[in-house]
Protein backbone atom coordinates (compact mmCIF):
# COMPACT_ATOMS: atom_id res chain seq x y z
CA UNK A 1 0.00 0.00 0.00
CA UNK A 2 1.55 3.23 -1.19
CA UNK A 3 0.20 6.88 0.27
CA UNK A 4 1.57 10.32 -0.99
CA UNK A 5 1.91 13.02 1.61
CA UNK A 6 2.50 16.36 1.79
CA UNK A 7 5.66 18.28 2.65
CA UNK A 8 3.66 20.83 4.05
CA UNK A 9 1.83 18.77 6.90
CA UNK A 10 5.40 18.07 8.64
CA UNK A 11 6.09 22.29 8.96
CA UNK A 12 9.54 21.82 8.36
CA UNK A 13 11.43 24.66 8.78
CA UNK A 14 15.06 25.79 8.07
CA UNK A 15 17.42 25.22 10.69
CA UNK A 16 15.30 22.72 12.53
CA UNK A 17 16.47 19.50 13.30
CA UNK A 18 16.12 16.44 15.20
CA UNK A 19 12.68 14.49 15.25
CA UNK A 20 9.71 15.47 13.41
CA UNK A 21 6.33 13.28 14.19
CA UNK A 22 3.16 15.17 12.61
CA UNK A 23 -0.08 13.83 11.45
CA UNK A 24 0.26 13.35 7.83
CA UNK A 25 -2.23 14.44 5.39
CA UNK A 26 -2.84 11.82 3.03
CA UNK A 27 -3.44 13.29 -0.12
CA UNK A 28 -3.82 10.38 -2.66
CA UNK A 29 -5.54 6.67 -2.86
CA UNK A 30 -3.27 3.82 -2.88
CA UNK A 31 -3.93 3.20 -6.66
CA UNK A 32 -3.05 7.02 -7.52
CA UNK A 33 0.21 6.94 -5.35
CA UNK A 34 1.49 3.71 -6.83
CA UNK A 35 0.78 4.45 -10.88
CA UNK A 36 2.92 8.09 -10.35
CA UNK A 37 4.66 8.81 -7.08
CA UNK A 38 8.03 10.89 -7.73
CA UNK A 39 10.95 9.61 -6.22
CA UNK A 40 12.38 11.61 -3.93
CA UNK A 41 16.11 10.49 -2.79
CA UNK A 42 19.27 10.97 -1.28
CA UNK A 43 20.46 12.85 -4.54
CA UNK A 44 18.58 15.73 -3.20
CA UNK A 45 20.12 16.47 -0.09
CA UNK A 46 23.86 17.35 -0.36
CA UNK A 47 25.02 16.14 2.47
CA UNK A 48 23.67 12.83 2.25
CA UNK A 49 25.61 12.32 -1.31
CA UNK A 50 28.70 12.20 0.87
CA UNK A 51 27.13 9.52 3.19
CA UNK A 52 25.19 7.20 0.44
CA UNK A 53 27.93 4.41 1.75
CA UNK A 54 26.83 4.72 5.31
CA UNK A 55 24.41 2.29 6.41
CA UNK A 56 23.49 5.20 9.29
CA UNK A 57 21.31 6.91 6.17
CA UNK A 58 18.37 5.25 4.43
CA UNK A 59 16.52 7.72 2.24
CA UNK A 60 12.86 7.72 1.89
CA UNK A 61 11.64 5.53 -0.84
CA UNK A 62 8.03 6.06 -1.98
CA UNK A 63 7.47 2.92 -3.59
CA UNK A 64 7.57 1.32 -0.24
CA UNK A 65 5.00 -0.79 0.73
CA UNK A 66 3.83 0.90 4.28
CA UNK A 67 4.42 -3.01 5.93
CA UNK A 68 7.90 -2.95 4.95
CA UNK A 69 8.63 0.34 7.00
CA UNK A 70 6.28 -0.18 9.79
CA UNK A 71 7.08 1.22 13.33
CA UNK A 72 10.11 2.42 12.13
CA UNK A 73 11.67 6.11 11.93
CA UNK A 74 12.40 7.45 8.62
CA UNK A 75 14.86 9.50 7.23
CA UNK A 76 14.10 12.62 5.66
CA UNK A 77 15.92 13.05 2.15
CA UNK A 78 17.11 16.92 3.09
CA UNK A 79 19.70 18.69 4.94
CA UNK A 80 19.05 21.54 7.62
CA UNK A 81 21.40 24.16 5.75
CA UNK A 82 18.94 23.65 2.41
CA UNK A 83 15.60 22.86 3.68
CA UNK A 84 14.83 25.35 0.92
CA UNK A 85 16.01 23.07 -1.97
CA UNK A 86 14.09 19.92 -1.12
CA UNK A 87 11.47 19.89 -3.27
CA UNK A 88 7.53 20.60 -2.31
CA UNK A 89 6.34 17.73 -2.19
CA UNK A 90 8.38 14.69 -0.53
CA UNK A 91 6.75 10.69 -0.52
CA UNK A 92 6.78 10.18 3.31
CA UNK A 93 5.14 7.28 4.82
CA UNK A 94 1.77 8.08 7.17
CA UNK A 95 2.36 8.62 11.05
CA UNK A 96 5.84 7.50 11.05
CA UNK A 97 8.91 9.73 12.66
CA UNK A 98 11.01 11.96 10.49
CA UNK A 99 14.80 11.62 11.38
CA UNK A 100 17.31 14.07 9.70
CA UNK A 101 20.06 12.37 8.26
CA UNK A 102 23.04 11.91 10.83
CA UNK A 103 25.80 14.04 9.16
CA UNK A 104 22.98 16.99 9.46
CA UNK A 105 22.41 16.03 13.39
CA UNK A 106 26.33 16.29 13.40
CA UNK A 107 25.97 20.12 11.51
CA UNK A 108 24.63 21.36 14.52
CA UNK A 109 25.89 19.50 17.54
CA UNK A 110 29.52 20.27 16.81
CA UNK A 111 28.97 24.30 17.34
CA UNK A 112 30.75 25.12 20.41
CA UNK A 113 29.58 28.28 21.89
CA UNK A 114 31.72 31.44 21.85
CA UNK A 115 31.14 34.76 23.67
CA UNK A 116 32.95 37.96 22.29
CA UNK A 117 34.68 40.67 24.68
CA UNK A 118 35.45 43.59 24.01
CA UNK A 119 37.88 45.86 26.52
CA UNK A 120 38.76 49.60 25.91
CA UNK A 121 38.09 53.10 26.78
CA UNK A 122 34.55 53.37 24.89
CA UNK A 123 34.91 56.92 25.34
CA UNK A 124 32.23 57.29 24.36
CA UNK A 125 30.83 53.85 22.63
CA UNK A 126 30.42 54.46 18.57
CA UNK A 127 28.34 53.16 15.97
CA UNK A 128 31.59 51.22 15.11
CA UNK A 129 31.83 49.33 18.28
CA UNK A 130 28.89 47.60 18.35
CA UNK A 131 29.18 46.67 14.77
CA UNK A 132 32.59 44.89 15.13
CA UNK A 133 30.47 42.80 17.31
CA UNK A 134 28.40 41.63 14.45
CA UNK A 135 30.88 41.28 12.25
CA UNK A 136 33.12 39.02 14.57
CA UNK A 137 30.02 36.76 15.23
CA UNK A 138 29.19 36.59 11.32
CA UNK A 139 32.81 35.85 10.95
CA UNK A 140 32.42 32.43 13.68
CA UNK A 141 29.65 31.33 12.90
CA UNK A 142 30.49 31.42 9.13
CA UNK A 143 32.95 29.02 10.54
CA UNK A 144 30.45 26.16 10.86
CA UNK A 145 32.79 25.59 14.34
CA UNK A 146 30.85 28.08 16.67
CA UNK A 147 27.50 29.61 17.53
CA UNK A 148 28.20 32.84 19.29
CA UNK A 149 25.70 33.16 22.38
CA UNK A 150 26.74 36.51 23.96
CA UNK A 151 28.67 39.39 23.47
CA UNK A 152 30.44 41.59 26.50
CA UNK A 153 31.24 45.44 26.50
CA UNK A 154 33.77 46.13 29.83
CA UNK A 155 35.08 49.49 29.57
CA UNK A 156 38.47 49.79 32.01
CA UNK A 157 38.44 51.80 34.11
CA UNK A 158 39.11 54.72 35.86
CA UNK A 159 43.02 53.65 36.80
CA UNK A 160 43.76 53.25 33.42
CA UNK A 161 44.85 57.32 33.28
CA UNK A 162 44.59 57.73 29.49
CA UNK A 163 44.17 61.20 28.21
CA UNK A 164 41.15 62.55 28.30
CA UNK A 165 39.11 59.36 29.50
CA UNK A 166 35.99 61.06 31.62
CA UNK A 167 34.84 58.80 34.44
CA UNK A 168 34.13 55.26 34.56
CA UNK A 169 30.33 55.73 35.49
CA UNK A 170 29.52 57.95 32.72
CA UNK A 171 31.24 55.66 29.99
CA UNK A 172 29.27 52.18 31.33
CA UNK A 173 26.15 54.37 31.56
CA UNK A 174 26.21 55.41 27.44
CA UNK A 175 27.58 51.80 27.20
CA UNK A 176 24.29 50.52 28.25
CA UNK A 177 22.15 53.09 26.26
CA UNK A 178 23.76 51.78 23.32
CA UNK A 179 22.88 48.79 23.63
CA UNK A 180 19.37 48.77 24.63
CA UNK A 181 18.06 47.48 21.91
CA UNK A 182 20.74 44.73 20.90
CA UNK A 183 19.30 41.40 22.14
CA UNK A 184 22.97 39.40 22.84
CA UNK A 185 25.70 42.06 24.15
CA UNK A 186 25.67 43.52 27.19
CA UNK A 187 27.74 45.43 29.61
CA UNK A 188 30.14 44.69 32.28
CA UNK A 189 30.88 47.10 34.68
CA UNK A 190 33.34 44.68 36.75
CA UNK A 191 36.34 46.11 35.34
CA UNK A 192 35.75 49.44 35.43
CA UNK A 193 34.63 49.03 39.23
CA UNK A 194 38.03 48.21 40.28
CA UNK A 195 40.48 50.98 41.90
CA UNK A 196 43.30 50.12 39.98
CA UNK A 197 44.15 49.42 36.43
CA UNK A 198 43.41 45.44 35.79
CA UNK A 199 45.39 44.02 33.04
CA UNK A 200 43.20 42.54 29.91
CA UNK A 201 44.10 39.45 30.37
CA UNK A 202 43.02 39.27 34.15
CA UNK A 203 39.83 40.53 32.51
CA UNK A 204 39.53 37.94 30.46
CA UNK A 205 40.34 35.62 33.06
CA UNK A 206 37.72 36.66 35.50
CA UNK A 207 35.22 36.70 32.98
CA UNK A 208 36.38 33.14 31.31
CA UNK A 209 35.96 31.42 35.66
CA UNK A 210 32.19 33.36 35.34
CA UNK A 211 31.73 31.78 32.06
CA UNK A 212 32.68 28.43 32.99
CA UNK A 213 30.90 28.54 36.53
CA UNK A 214 27.67 29.64 34.41
CA UNK A 215 28.11 26.46 32.37
CA UNK A 216 28.48 23.74 35.06
CA UNK A 217 25.92 24.90 37.31
CA UNK A 218 23.57 24.91 34.03
CA UNK A 219 24.99 21.49 33.33
CA UNK A 220 23.74 20.52 37.18
CA UNK A 221 20.02 21.79 36.96
CA UNK A 222 17.56 19.19 37.27
CA UNK A 223 15.35 18.63 34.48
CA UNK A 224 11.56 18.14 35.07
CA UNK A 225 10.77 15.91 32.31
CA UNK A 226 8.67 13.25 32.07
CA UNK A 227 9.66 10.36 29.89
CA UNK A 228 8.11 7.18 30.78
CA UNK A 229 6.57 8.60 34.09
CA UNK A 230 10.06 9.25 35.65
CA UNK A 231 11.96 12.70 36.26
CA UNK A 232 15.61 12.90 34.33
CA UNK A 233 18.72 14.35 34.91
CA UNK A 234 20.07 16.60 31.81
CA UNK A 235 23.73 14.27 32.44
CA UNK A 236 21.23 11.04 31.77
CA UNK A 237 20.80 11.63 28.29
CA UNK A 238 23.12 10.00 25.63
CA UNK A 239 26.56 10.94 25.19
CA UNK A 240 25.53 12.87 21.91
CA UNK A 241 24.02 15.76 23.67
CA UNK A 242 27.34 16.44 25.65
CA UNK A 243 28.80 20.21 25.40
CA UNK A 244 32.49 21.30 24.78
CA UNK A 245 33.57 23.96 26.81
CA UNK A 246 32.64 27.29 25.82
CA UNK A 247 35.07 29.46 23.77
CA UNK A 248 35.74 33.33 25.21
CA UNK A 249 37.30 35.71 22.28
CA UNK A 250 38.70 39.08 22.60
CA UNK A 251 37.66 41.09 20.34
CA UNK A 252 39.54 44.03 19.49
CA UNK A 253 40.43 46.64 16.16
CA UNK A 254 43.61 46.27 14.30
CA UNK A 255 45.13 49.21 16.36
CA UNK A 256 44.92 46.86 19.74
CA UNK A 257 46.66 43.53 18.06
CA UNK A 258 49.38 45.56 16.88
CA UNK A 259 50.11 47.56 20.32
CA UNK A 260 51.14 43.83 21.02
CA UNK A 261 54.31 45.23 19.61
CA UNK A 262 54.79 48.29 21.65
CA UNK A 263 57.34 47.98 24.26
CA UNK A 264 56.28 48.19 27.98
CA UNK A 265 52.67 48.23 26.65
CA UNK A 266 51.83 44.69 27.13
CA UNK A 267 53.91 41.52 28.96
CA UNK A 268 54.11 38.82 26.90
CA UNK A 269 52.86 36.32 29.46
CA UNK A 270 49.81 38.26 28.68
CA UNK A 271 50.00 38.12 24.87
CA UNK A 272 50.96 34.58 24.95
CA UNK A 273 47.57 33.94 27.09
CA UNK A 274 44.95 35.93 25.48
CA UNK A 275 45.79 35.00 21.78
CA UNK A 276 47.26 31.49 22.87
CA UNK A 277 44.88 29.87 25.64
CA UNK A 278 41.48 31.93 24.80
CA UNK A 279 42.20 33.15 21.12
CA UNK A 280 41.25 36.91 19.12
CA UNK A 281 38.97 38.09 16.85
CA UNK A 282 40.21 41.50 15.23
CA UNK A 283 38.28 43.69 13.04
CA UNK A 284 40.94 45.64 10.35
CA UNK A 285 40.11 48.83 8.83
CA UNK A 286 41.71 50.59 6.03
CA UNK A 287 45.61 51.33 5.88
CA UNK A 288 46.62 48.84 8.25
CA UNK A 289 48.11 45.61 7.45
CA UNK A 290 47.30 43.04 10.58
CA UNK A 291 48.63 40.22 8.25
CA UNK A 292 51.87 41.48 7.93
CA UNK A 293 52.05 42.29 11.69
CA UNK A 294 51.01 38.33 12.74
CA UNK A 295 53.87 37.50 10.08
CA UNK A 296 56.46 39.18 11.26
CA UNK A 297 55.41 38.44 15.27
CA UNK A 298 57.09 35.62 16.71
CA UNK A 299 54.38 35.32 19.68
CA UNK A 300 51.69 35.83 17.48
CA UNK A 301 52.95 33.76 14.50
CA UNK A 302 52.58 30.20 16.97
CA UNK A 303 49.15 30.74 17.94
CA UNK A 304 47.90 32.58 13.85
CA UNK A 305 45.47 29.61 14.14
CA UNK A 306 44.02 31.45 16.65
CA UNK A 307 43.96 34.22 15.28
CA UNK A 308 40.49 35.86 13.42
CA UNK A 309 41.29 38.37 11.08
CA UNK A 310 38.31 40.03 9.92
CA UNK A 311 37.98 42.91 7.12
CA UNK A 312 35.34 45.43 7.06
CA UNK A 313 34.53 45.82 3.60
CA UNK A 314 32.10 48.71 3.99
CA UNK A 315 34.49 51.64 4.88
CA UNK A 316 33.64 53.13 8.55
CA UNK A 317 36.47 54.82 10.04
CA UNK A 318 34.29 56.29 13.15
CA UNK A 319 36.57 56.63 16.04
CA UNK A 320 36.00 58.24 19.23
CA UNK A 321 38.91 60.63 19.22
CA UNK A 322 37.48 62.24 16.27
CA UNK A 323 33.90 62.13 17.84
CA UNK A 324 35.40 63.76 21.10
CA UNK A 325 37.21 66.78 18.42
CA UNK A 326 33.81 67.10 16.62
CA UNK A 327 31.81 67.27 20.21
CA UNK A 328 35.14 69.90 21.52
CA UNK A 329 34.35 72.15 18.36
CA UNK A 330 30.25 71.89 18.81
CA UNK A 331 29.52 69.56 15.88
CA UNK A 332 26.84 67.38 15.61
CA UNK A 333 28.03 63.75 15.86
CA UNK A 334 24.65 62.20 15.22
CA UNK A 335 24.38 59.04 12.93
CA UNK A 336 27.89 58.35 14.64
CA UNK A 337 26.82 57.39 17.91
CA UNK A 338 23.79 55.40 19.09
CA UNK A 339 20.95 58.78 19.43
CA UNK A 340 20.43 57.72 23.26
CA UNK A 341 23.98 58.13 23.41
CA UNK A 342 24.56 61.16 22.13
CA UNK A 343 21.50 62.77 24.30
CA UNK A 344 23.13 61.13 27.64
CA UNK A 345 26.29 63.51 26.39
CA UNK A 346 24.09 66.88 25.62
CA UNK A 347 22.37 66.37 29.10
CA UNK A 348 25.36 66.12 31.13
CA UNK A 349 27.61 68.35 28.83
CA UNK A 350 30.42 65.53 28.90
CA UNK A 351 33.70 65.82 26.38
CA UNK A 352 34.99 69.66 27.17
CA UNK A 353 38.33 71.54 26.24
CA UNK A 354 38.98 70.66 29.75
CA UNK A 355 38.05 66.88 30.14
CA UNK A 356 39.99 66.38 27.10
CA UNK A 357 43.54 67.54 29.13
CA UNK A 358 42.58 65.03 32.17
CA UNK A 359 45.50 62.76 32.79
CA UNK A 360 48.06 65.01 30.38
CA UNK A 361 50.59 65.10 32.61
CA UNK A 362 50.21 61.20 33.93
CA UNK A 363 51.74 58.27 32.26
CA UNK A 364 49.72 55.73 31.03
CA UNK A 365 49.04 53.24 33.56
CA UNK A 366 50.70 50.20 31.73
CA UNK A 367 53.77 51.99 31.07
CA UNK A 368 53.58 53.29 34.86
CA UNK A 369 53.54 49.50 35.84
CA UNK A 370 56.18 48.07 33.33
CA UNK A 371 58.96 51.02 33.03
CA UNK A 372 61.08 52.74 35.91
CA UNK A 373 58.19 55.68 35.24
CA UNK A 374 56.08 53.73 38.00
CA UNK A 375 56.66 53.52 41.69
CA UNK A 376 59.64 50.55 42.74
Amino acid sequence: MLTKISCDSFKLTKGSCGIFHEKALILSTAAAAAAAAPRYTSRHCPISQRRRASNDYIPVEATLPMSARGGSVIDAPRCCSGISDFPREAMMLSGRQVKCPPACEMENRVRTSAVLIACGSFNPITNMHLRMFELAKDHLEDTGKYRVDRGIISPVGDGYKKKGLIEASHRVEMAKLALETSDWITVDSWESLQPEWVETAKVVRHHYGELVAAEQTNNEVEVDTVIYGKKRRVEDHSSSHQKDKPRLFLLCGADVLESFGVPNLWKQEDIGELVGRYGVVCITRNGSDVEKFVHQSDALWCHRRNIHLVREWVTNEISATHVRRALRRGRSVRYLLPDPVVWYIQEKRLYSVESERKNEDVPLAPLARYTDAGPS
